[in-house]
């Protein structure tokens, strides 16, 4: 299964939440699809887009948050598994995209790619609703179920080590920052 297909079945669902990716290949394809405003392409801090997430979710907890993570990232910063379960912020979702690589820097096996299981870790730091899925039917109807749902989750979605020709985004990193703040403002004028 192709992370864009992924991305692909679920765009139409990101209108209404804030999205938090992980830098390179996940956020160029996620803009490739269409910019949107509630995007934010987390740049230079790999690792950190779901305690990104986690924060914005627990500061704005009627407001559904959407994390997309890569199995590089999630391994650097396992913690935030437990910080999640701690806090169990109702109104956010956690997509992991496994590709058992570091793809967007050189394609460096992960330790997924020799047995270590992100779905067993997520359940064992206590995370109340997991899943893994590996088509792109099975990962739309989990996200779709999570997504109108009020329980936080997290999804591995199983894809192929395969990737845009290019990592970089075309919205610079400081407009992205802006742009998304001020989205964020106008949610709570509403």
């Amino acid at each position: 299964m192709l992370r864009l297909d992924c991305l692909r079945s679920i765009y139409s669902e990101l209108e209404n939440s804030l999205v938090v990716t992980i830098m390179g290949a996940v956020a160029a394809e996620l803009q490739s699809l269409g910019h949107r405003p509630n995007f934010f392409y987390l740049q230079h801090a790999m690792g950190l887009a779901s305690s990104t997430g986690l924060g914005l979710a627990l500061c704005l907890p009627e407001q559904r948050v959407i994390v997309i993570d890569g199995d590089g990232s999630l391994l650097m910063n396992l913690g935030t598994l437990s910080t999640m379960a701690r806090y169990r912020p109702r109104r956010l979702v956690h997509v992991v995209f496994d590709n058992e690589s570091l793809l967007s820097v050189g394609g460096f096996p992960t330790a997924t790619s020799t047995g270590t299981d992100l779905e067993g870790i997520a359940r064992a730091a206590g995370i109340p609703r997991v899943a893994t899925t590996r088509s792109v039917e099975d990962f739309k109807a989990a996200v779709t179920d999570a997504l109108h749902g009020n329980e936080l989750t997290t999804i591995i979605a199983k894809v192929e080590a395969t990737g845009p020709a290019g990592y970089v985004t075309d919205l610079a990193l400081l407009e992205n920052r802006f742009q998304f703040r001020r989205h964020i403002q106008s949610l709570k004028k509403r």
